[in-house]
């Protein structure tokens, strides 16, 4: 987008800046500004989560959300992922996002700490088919809400994480908000209030990765939902706080304790580059902040039987979310623990045992030897280095040294880790990743034809007839 597309009639009048730059980026913003990293950014995105809404539908909390979903849906024309099952595009939404985040292997815009995907492709897609809408007109919503979502993030982080905040749960409900006002065409005013009821929604802490609780996997949908409540109440005419982002008690001074930043408006620029193009894929099934630590540490597999010590440093926000801030780090007793374990999915590394959608399946099956496990786990050192965090803002960065028994050592840096922007996966590791999410469910036969649609993303195409591809019996 450049500034010659911007129009008085596209921001509200009486609000503050930022919150007028918010609504105006969202009616403003057409098929024909997004540029081609844009588009790239997208397609990885739409095909990475598409598989997880597909195979992350057995698992066994998922398959409890569906039994409760199905109790209290409202008919509609939008499909529950890998069924038959029609709801309104707000409880699709919901059951849909939840799948999409619901085992740690889902995208992630780093600088903001957060999972967009989950929240921006089931919204946009349910309410895309609830209104007939051509993949033109939802990709257009998929961007706005998913620049929203991760411009007001980059303005919060890392304080949010740090204030024990599920970043993707707060977030969520203004990039659900987003994608609706625009799918469905709201004005000026009706696209303030509905991103400004939003904020009402807003809720969610990583207890969970100290304690546990399935309900992590509902994040997503939960705030998904909401947002696109938050829509529906706008159009039936709920008014919202005009300032709901800079107020005194707005976003940002309530769930941060401080102003969103000087000129914190130009983060909605038009001609800014779309975050959407520096999407990050998850290589391992567990909490981003553990991955560049994977990566460092997979060359001394080999010789696991010699390591005396291991030390990783770690910033002080991510040591909140998988480090010694968790009361079960060194003895997970659930799959949450398991995956927000940065010693776990180290000794995982360590063992040989890997980090994928397998061995944490097996783990669900209690196939997996946890004795091993959590005896390396023990041999893992982490400290607080707080210039880590200054140092590298924003980077998702490792810094490890592995002790041997007889007095050597090796040190390795990891700056970006695989799935980065800066050090993307493959696509034929994207592609596995995708078989591998699907073939269980849809057959391969069928699993490479949706891939192969996700590939063309046919703009013409209609919305009903993407998801009909993955439609199941259940």
């Amino acid at each position: 987008m450049t500034a010659t597309h911007k129009t008085l009639s596209s921001a509200p009048a009486n609000c503050p800046p930022l919150e007028q730059a918010v609504v105006r980026f969202i009616r403003d913003l057409k098929y024909e500004h997004l540029d081609a990293r844009a588009h790239a950014g997208l397609n990885r995105l739409m095909r990475d989560q598409v598989a997880l809404q597909v195979g992350i539908s057995k698992m066994p909390w998922s398959e409890q959300l569906l039994k409760y979903a199905s109790a209290q849906q409202r008919p509609g024309k939008s499909r529950v992922s890998a069924s038959t099952l029609m709801m309104s595009a707000a409880d699709a939404a919901f059951v849909n996002g939840s799948y999409g985040h619901g085992f740690e292997y889902d995208d992630a815009h780093g600088p903001s700490y957060s999972h967009p995907g989950s929240c921006v492709i089931p919204a946009a897609l349910a309410i895309g088919e609830e209104l007939g809408s051509s993949l033109e007109e939802v990709i257009t919503a998929m961007v706005a809400g998913y620049e929203v979502y991760t411009r007001i993030g980059l303005l919060a982080a890392p304080d949010l994480l740090q204030r024990g905040f599920h970043p993707h749960g707060t977030l969520s409900n203004f990039g659900a908000a987003a994608v609706a006002a625009k799918l469905r065409g709201f004005d000026a005013e009706t696209t303030l209030h509905a991103l400004a009821i939003a904020l009402s929604h807003v809720s969610g802490t990583t207890e969970y990765t100290s304690t546990g609780g399935s309900i992590k996997r509902i994040h997503a949908g939960i705030g998904t939902r909401n947002g696109i409540a938050a829509a529906d109440m706008a159009r039936a005419g709920i008014t919202g706080p005009r300032a709901f982002l800079s107020g005194n008690k707005g976003f940002f001074r309530t769930f941060l304790q401080r102003p969103a930043g000087e000129a914190a408006e130009q983060r909605f620029a038009s001609e800014r580059p779309f975050e959407i193009g520096t999407v990050w894929l998850k290589a391992y099934c567990a909490c981003y902040c553990t991955h560049a630590y994977i990566d460092a540490l997979r060359p001394f597999a080999a010789r696991r039987n010699e390591i005396a010590d291991v030390h990783l440093k770690i910033t002080p926000h991510f040591n909140v979310v998988v480090g010694t801030a968790n009361a079960n780090a060194y003895e997970p007793r659930n799959i949450e623990h398991v995956q927000f374990s940065l010693p776990i999915q180290a000794a995982f590394t360590l063992s040989g045992n890997g980090n994928g959608y397998r061995i944490h399946r097996d783990y669900l099956a209690g196939k997996v030897d946890m004795a091993p496990v959590i005896d390396m786990a023990r041999s893992i050192r982490i400290t607080e280095e707080p210039t880590l965090e200054k140092d590298y803002p924003g980077k998702f960065v490792a810094d490890v040294t592995v002790t041997f028994k007889d007095g050597s050592s090796g040190h390795v840096f990891v700056e970006d880790p695989i799935g980065s922007d800066t050090n993307p996966m493959p696509e034929h590791e994207q592609d596995a990743k995708f078989m591998e999410l699907t073939t269980d469910v849809l057959g391969a036969a069928r699993a490479r034809k949706l891939l192969a649609a996700l590939r063309a993303m046919d703009p013409d195409m209609k919305t009903e007839e993407l998801t009909s591809m993955w439609t199941i019996e259940g």
